[in-house]
């Protein structure tokens, strides 16, 4: 299920349950061992971390090595640091942790998939065989001395961690969905789930009849197959969708051998049998290959086909000649190799993420000894002056050095990132930054939209004497529309900002409000297709409320979108070296919903002006991806903040011009 998800998604939209399925096999098989094999002492839990060590480690990490070397061969040096560090990650199983960490941050939503990010659910199940078999020795030390059987000690103890992670779970999806999607307090119940199957008999061996037994085999079987059809990335999860899997496989597990009219059937042919044997290496093998063959061999079906016929063939291989080697060559009296070589991989796994660490540290620092330079020049033909003149007057050389570095690009950011200027997350901190010291007071208000403008505001401020605070936040924008953040907490919280931004801001605290958005989600209750014409409302009302209040407010329209057709474009830069015209647009190749510039236009508000800087980015039709040899965007929609400041002399004369009209009221 998640190979076919991860190849055809569309085919299954909800694929991804099989890591449940996954989860709750790995519980009652490592349930079932420690109660036939009941730990008694340190050297017992040893033994069975041992056996696991040569079972899983040695297939990970030639996988692991395999897919660093891979990635420093195919992937774009702009990659090259977050897949070290995710090698690492996924090396010492903490790689679950590492993406619940990124999937909250705004700055990572434009960034590829790494090939090993798959790690994060084997991170949760390493975690499991960690502290499960701890857990299970006390409970068992417990029930010989209350003299207890250790099954019923081990049921109780299993349905309280159900009890508390599916509680966690079921409140972490609606607060943090995509951290929960990953941590393993949301997932342990299902591991969990799993084990208290293993304290429960057999199905067969009840006094069921045999058509119920293989009836209920079915129906958890149909459960899976539910779920994997009619799920998708819109359902929340784990939370309470993740019950119908987890119950289903449940139910699948102890109908047990059944023969007659049983789904088991169905898992009895040898290819079945095979897939069910590789499926380990299988998992290993198939998103490296997902990620990394496009970027040699392009996309499309050939491409799906070839990982696919890879995925099969490396997972023989691997099966045989490491799974099966390792795991029979090696006594599970001789602890100490065992041990020693965990420790080996781990070490070995580390320094190739940390060769390639270095390397990018070193690129990183000649780039940014080529932006010093470049930033200290006084050629009126970088950045955004080569578009203000045109590329007849400032020919474009495609083999020019671009700078910032594309491998500096995803970084080159506005202080605000530096000096903690955002509201992120559950917007309940509400962070302000002021630079310049001038007696001109300026407020800047939206999302990153509006903070990627802050670079040149900042030049701005130095040369006029302007005072810049900023009111600034990740994902929420400032309406009074709705968003659909992922949980009614959070869009109650970005509407709560926006009218705690709406008391600071109007009236005369300001001599003037700057702001900008992107609509990088949709108003409650709507879908892309119906969700401008709310969003326009939303700003509209906000902009009167300003309006009414007597404050002064330039709305900057937000540059063109490359996300539309290109996710990443330092990524992009980076895979095509000499041939930046591989990444540009158009114009309406290139274009999105600005509901707030939308609203400016239309209201025409005394006291609302607006400017729009796309001719900076577009010129003759064509919206290059790197201009006057300066990146234009530092992901798929933000601006670096090199060219921010090129455009000091274009946002001059409309930022002045808005400072000198009269006040909304004054006559």
């Amino acid at each position: 299920m998640v190979v076919v998800y991860h190849l055809w998604p569309g085919a299954l939209t909800g694929g991804f349950v099989g890591v449940d399925v996954f989860f709750v096999i790995s519980g009652y098989l490592m349930t079932a061992h420690l109660l036939g094999r009941q730990p008694r002492t340190g050297h017992d839990l040893l033994q069975f971390w041992g056996r696991r060590i040569r079972r899983l480690l040695p297939a990970a990490f030639v996988v692991l090595a395999a897919t660093a070397v891979g990635s420093r061969m195919l992937a774009p040096p702009t990659q090259w640091e977050e897949i070290a560090r995710q090698v690492i990650g996924s090396a010492l199983y903490v790689e679950n942790w590492l993406l619940a960490s990124s999937s909250v941050d705004y700055l990572a939503a434009d960034d590829a998939p790494t090939p090993v990010q798959h790690f994060w659910s084997l991170s949760v199940e390493e975690q499991f065989y960690l502290g499960w078999p701890v857990l299970m020795l006390l409970v068992f030390a417990a029930a010989r001395q209350r003299q207890v059987r250790p099954a019923v000690a081990v049921r109780w103890m299993v349905a309280a961690v159900i009890g508390v992670s599916l509680t966690i779970s079921v409140l972490g999806t609606v607060a943090e969905p995509a951290s929960a999607y990953f941590i393993t307090p949301t997932r342990i119940w299902e591991l969990a789930a799993g084990g208290f199957a293993a304290t429960l008999p057999a199905l067969a061996s009840t006094r069921l009849p045999q058509p119920t037994t293989a009836a209920l085999g079915w129906a958890g079987m149909a459960a899976i197959l539910v779920a994997g059809v009619s799920y998708s990335t819109n359902t929340p999860f784990p939370g309470y969708a993740a019950l119908l899997p987890v119950l289903g496989t449940v139910l699948v597990i102890l109908a047990g051998s059944t023969r007659a009219y049983s789904p088991t059937g169905i898992l009895r042919p040898r290819p079945v049998q095979w897939l069910g044997d590789a499926s380990y290496s299988i998992y290993l093998w198939h998103w490296p290959l997902i990620v990394l063959l496009p970027m040699l061999m392009g996309a499309g079906l050939p491409v799906q086909m070839t990982a696919l016929a890879l995925t099969l063939a490396l997972s023989a291989v691997t099966k045989t000649h490491v799974e099966d080697r390792f795991r029979r060559t090696l006594p599970s009296a001789r602890l100490l190799p065992t041990y020693r070589f965990a420790a080996l991989g781990m070490v070995m796994l580390a320094v190739v993420g940390g060769a390639q660490l270095a390397e990018v540290s070193v690129r990183q620092e000649s780039a940014a000894s080529q932006l010093a330079a470049i930033e200290q020049s006084r050629d009126p033909c970088i950045g955004a002056g080569a578009a203000a003149r045109g590329f007849e007057h400032c020919p474009q050389d495609p083999r020019a050095t671009l700078v910032p570095d594309p491998s500096l690009a995803k970084d080159d950011l506005p202080d605000a990132y530096r000096d903690g200027c955002w509201a992120v997350s559950d917007f309940v901190d509400r962070p302000v930054c002021r630079y310049g010291n001038g007696p001109v007071q300026i407020a800047l208000v939206g999302n990153s939209h509006a903070g990627q403008w802050l670079p040149a505001l900042q030049a701005l401020a130095e040369h006029h004497g302007w005072r810049v605070t900023t009111f600034l936040a990740s994902r929420c924008n400032v309406t009074d529309a709705p968003l659909e953040l992922g949980s009614q907490a959070k869009t109650q919280n970005c509407l709560d900002y926006g009218d705690w931004v709406m008391e600071q801001t109007k009236g005369s605290k300001f001599d003037l409000v700057i702001t900008s958005e992107r609509q990088s989600v949709p108003v409650q209750g709507e879908s892309w297709g119906t969700t401008q014409a709310p969003a326009v409302a939303g700003y509209a009302s906000y902009l009167r409320q300003w309006a009414s209040a007597g404050t002064k407010v330039l709305v900057i329209k937000d540059p063109p979108y490359p996300g539309t057709k290109i996710s990443n474009i330092p990524d992009c830069l980076a895979s095509n070296p000499g041939n930046p015209a591989a990444c540009s647009g158009t114009p309406s190749s290139w274009h999105w919903m600005d509901p707030l510039d939308e609203a400016a236009r239309k209201l025409s508000l005394p006291g609302i002006s607006r400017v729009d800087l796309d001719k900076y980015f577009c010129v003759d039709g064509v919206c290059p991806a790197a201009i006057g040899s300066v990146v234009a965007y530092r992901d798929g929609s933000h601006i670096t903040a090199t060219y921010a400041s090129s455009l000091v002399p274009y946002l001059d004369r409309p930022i002045s011009n808005a400072l000198r009209a009269p006040r909304p009221g004054d006559g």
